[in-house]
């Protein structure tokens, strides 16, 4: 359904008023961070709203957008979502003169987004990242283990993850530095230490955990999507040439801790429910407590752009959808606390690179250039195996609704060299 808001929102734009995803911001007069909400090219400050009274339900009295994350908000649970959700739905439409009319409380609350300072939406204490996507799996194995034994023999039965690092999640904007490892040369040991030389992105999505559970508890997967509070776009970096010497025996470790990237609007499932479509046909069928009836993937338009230093806006290089991630985010959420792990608010567990069946499909360079073997040809006349010093990287997702989008806008980051 869509929805007219009194302010101008140009059709394309990733942030209608069906989207109103949460961020945590800093207007350009000073003051502290607090909660906001991104309609078209504006920022709806929510600590403004909620001391004029607009809020009378689950909310009120609570002073969660009054604060420097979203952790307190997140932590109330659905009905709370839902409430806020509503009340600036309504403040926000067209033929409602609460907020339309009023000049000084739109004055207040109502910032052009080019002059706010946007941070870290949520406090992140811990990150689990999957490997969600069959197809990027299969490729990715094939070509550091050979086609035969491209996917692990557990793979169709089980959510594969491993645990990140949380204190270098950064925002869209900041720089990344090209890390340093070891890095076994093609003709054997001993291992060689520098920077990475196949420094890659990886096109992801990431679910923000509302209400946890208690240690020694699991969280069946019928009530998994109530913990679940909203999507960002997410770039986890990762250095393939120290990834490929490192992994074995135990998985990922300096060739992806060194930064993750995340969008900064946190894009609620509630937004995003009427875009909930079939995933892959999931076979051998998962155990039992995998199983969940319905639709729990999302009709998410995925692209990736590159920009060298000698382009002005880039090429596109990956076109996909989160549709084709195989395990989808409840079953995630039910593996990841089978065992009675406890997540808490603000955990981030992101799906792994998100690739197709094609090569325009396909999430990474390594798959893209199949390892570095075949490099990548730009517009500007220059090829890329894997990133270069000074290249940008962009991410972009949305949901295509009639004559509106719900969006996670970009994720944006720039490769400088290593520390001198």
């Amino acid at each position: 359904m869509q929805l007219d808001c009194f302010l101008d929102i140009a059709a394309d734009s990733h942030f209608s008023l069906q989207n109103l995803p949460f961020g945590v911001f800093q207007p350009g007069h000073g003051g502290r961070p607090r909660v906001g909400t991104r309609i078209g090219d504006y920022v709806m400050d929510l600590n403004v709203i909620e001391e004029a009274n607009f809020f009378k339900g689950q909310l009120q009295d609570q002073g969660v957008f009054a604060t420097s994350s979203l952790n307190a908000f997140m932590a109330l649970g659905r009905p709370a979502w839902l409430e806020a959700r509503a009340v600036l739905q309504n403040l926000l439409r067209s033929d409602n003169p609460t907020l339309r009319d009023n000049r000084g409380l739109r004055a207040r609350a109502i910032h052009a987004v080019d002059s706010v300072r946007l941070h870290l939406p949520v406090r992140i204490g811990d990150y689990t990242d999957f490997y969600s996507s069959l197809d990027h799996a299969r490729n990715v194995g094939s070509l550091f283990r050979g086609e035969k034994n491209a996917l692990p023999p557990n793979w169709l039965y089980l959510p594969a993850a491993y645990h990140g690092r949380a204190s270098s999640i950064v925002l869209s904007g900041e720089s990344i530095r090209r890390p340093r490892g070891q890095v076994l040369p093609p003709q054997g040991p001993p291992p060689r230490f520098g920077p990475t030389r196949a420094l890659d992105f990886e096109l992801e999505m990431g679910y923000f955990i509302g209400p946890g559970n208690p240690l020694g508890e699991s969280i069946p997967i019928e009530q998994s999507f109530e913990h679940l509070f909203g999507m960002v776009l997410v770039n986890d970096w990762s250095a393939r040439d120290i990834q490929r010497w490192e992994y074995q025996p135990l998985g990922p470790f300096l060739a992806k801790n060194f930064a993750t990237s995340i969008s900064p609007w946190v894009v609620t499932m509630d937004a995003l429910e009427p875009f909930r479509c079939p995933g892959p046909q999931q076979d051998p069928a998962p155990l039992p407590y995998l199983r969940i009836a319905g639709n729990w993937h999302f009709d998410i338009h995925l692209e990736v752009r590159l920009r060298s230093q000698q382009m002005q806006s880039g090429d596109v290089i990956c076109r996909t959808n989160s549709k084709n991630v195989y395990w989808n985010p409840c079953q995630q959420l039910a593996h990841h606390t089978i065992s009675g792990c406890n997540l808490c608010t603000g955990d981030l567990l992101a799906t792994g690179t998100i690739s197709g069946p094609d090569a325009g499909t396909y999430g990474s360079l390594l798959e893209l250039t199949r390892g570095g073997e075949l490099p990548l040809h730009l517009s500007s006349g220059e090829t890329r195996r894997f990133l270069a010093d000074g290249d940008s990287v962009t991410l972009e997702g949305w949901c295509q609704g009639d004559g509106y989008r719900v969006g996670f806008g970009r994720v944006t980051n720039r490769i400088l060299p290593e520390i001198a």
